[in-house]
């Protein structure tokens, strides 16, 4: 038998991002996060507004498991709307955001295993379904939010208590990094603070924020943290929690690089802009 030994530089590393995707935290000691509020500066009636909300500059969309209601940010009326009911396909959709005029979602099998989770895609001028990018079956969860960065993805992945795969409990939701091609680079934990705010379920929207600090939401607390990348280890820095008038749910910025952002309350069927404090 015949052995082959490669010459490998000792130098040689795994590909890292080039770019850090979040703003790190500065010093080694855990930080006392802020206690801040927000300021809701509109609300608009949607009764898709069950899952998430997103915008663009002229217009507002709201999220539910396979529909999608289109609205004018000028004077809430509605525009469009996608379905894909009575046989859905895409059975939920958890979050959206806008860019380059798509509308990018994330798709889960919820409450279904195997976990399973897809990126769906859509035209916001027309509503027509675009394309779709299967992740398959993924250990981390099921797909709640992701969000692109410079050199691919941030998303996060979500277990619940009692629901799903039965020796993973909402401790298990993580924050992952991919590379462009959705190949894993690396991740982070919640720090035991948030996840002990969002059992037993898990963050059910995120966003980089403009200050590039990660903004979540869980199920169900009027509540949103901001996230930091930490100095060393595995866990991400919780910097600040920002009371709000909503319910958890998927939550998306304004395009135009302010801290607002569009979120549902989703017992009322509303769509609020929202703006969020600075953070010191």
């Amino acid at each position: 038998m015949l052995f082959v030994l490669l010459s490998v530089p000792v130098d040689a590393t795994p590909p890292m991002a080039s770019e850090p995707v979040l703003r790190q935290h500065e010093g080694d000691t855990v930080p006392v996060p802020l206690m801040l509020d927000a300021k809701t500066l509109a609300v608009y009636e949607a009764p898709e507004a069950d899952q998430g909300a997103a915008a663009d500059a002229e217009h507002f969309y709201a999220i539910d498991n396979s529909m999608i209601g289109k609205y004018r940010l000028a004077d809430g009326a509605a525009v469009a709307r996608w379905s894909d009911l009575p046989t859905p396909a895409i059975e939920h959709l958890n979050s959206c955001y806008v860019d380059a005029a798509l509308l990018w979602c994330a798709n889960s099998n919820y409450p279904a295993v195997p976990m399973g989770s897809s990126i769906e895609i859509f035209d916001t001028k027309t509503m027509e379904h675009r394309t779709t990018r299967s992740l398959g079956m993924m250990e981390e969860g099921s797909l709640t939010w992701f969000a692109a960065t410079d050199t691919g993805f941030l998303a996060s992945f979500a277990h619940y208590d009692r629901r799903g795969v039965p020796y993973k409990d909402h401790r298990y939701s993580s924050v992952v990094t991919f590379d462009k091609q959705w190949r894993r680079t690396g991740g982070w934990l919640f720090p035991e603070a948030v996840t002990g705010r969002m059992a037993p379920y898990a963050a059910s929207g995120g966003a980089i924020g403009p200050d590039g600090r990660l903004y979540i939401s869980g199920h169900d607390r009027p509540e949103i943290y901001v996230l930091e990348a930490p100095a060393r280890g595995p866990y991400l820095a919780h910097i600040a929690t920002i009371s709000l008038e909503i319910e958890g749910q998927a939550f998306s910025f304004a395009p135009d690089n302010s801290r607002t952002i569009y979120a549902v309350d989703r017992k009322l069927g509303l769509v609020k802009a929202i703006a969020l404090p600075k953070i010191p």
